[in-house]
């Protein structure tokens, strides 16, 4: 097994060095902020297993930016963030969910007056809105809900309690079962 061929940049501008040049002492993102040191290193002749030495990264990221750099430019030097997990519960499901969070549990014929985060995902579940939740799925999903206009939190009953909009919201809900999302 012989020893890899050399990978170098390809030739590079005065214009494109100093773009470097300037990536390398402003940018914020440390991913391109490597990525161009990298680049730069390999424009002035430094080998590949040197630079994997002096950066402390291995062999074939190096040889993978100088790669990408010589076959699409400065585009190479961006971080590729992927967008992560898909989301599991529907928008309609989040938009039940701040509805249930909104209802009094004692509407919902639940024997407690307020609810907990525990508490509401064991009835999302119960109820069959999601097939599954965490507390810390169902804050965020109240978080990002707050936004959008809060009601106030459940206490008193209104004086006609069928007249409130909370109340009627509450019983459409409960009459009419969603599917099950999730």
């Amino acid at each position: 097994m012989g020893r890899r061929p050399e990978v170098f940049v390809r030739p590079v501008s005065m214009a494109e060095g100093q773009r470097l040049q300037r990536i390398g002492r402003t940018s914020r993102d440390p991913v391109k902020l490597r990525r161009a040191i990298v680049v730069l290193m390999s424009a002035q002749g430094q080998s590949v297993p040197d630079i994997a030495h002096l950066l402390d990264c291995s062999q074939e990221y190096v040889r993978g930016v100088i790669h990408d750099f010589n076959e699409t430019g400065f585009k190479a030097l961006d971080p590729k963030w992927n967008g992560g997990r898909p989301k599991t519960i529907s928008e309609a499901a989040c938009r039940q969910i701040r509805l249930i969070a909104r209802c009094c549990p004692r509407d919902l014929g639940l024997p407690f007056s307020t609810w907990s985060l525990s508490k509401l995902a064991d009835h999302l579940v119960a109820t069959g809105v999601v097939a599954s939740i965490s507390r810390e799925s169902v804050r965020q999903i109240l978080r990002s809900g707050a936004s959008a206009g809060r009601l106030p939190r459940p206490g008193k009953p209104p004086a006609t309690r069928t007249s409130s909009p909370r109340w009627v919201a509450c019983w459409a809900f409960t009459t009419t079962r969603p599917p099950m999302a999730g």
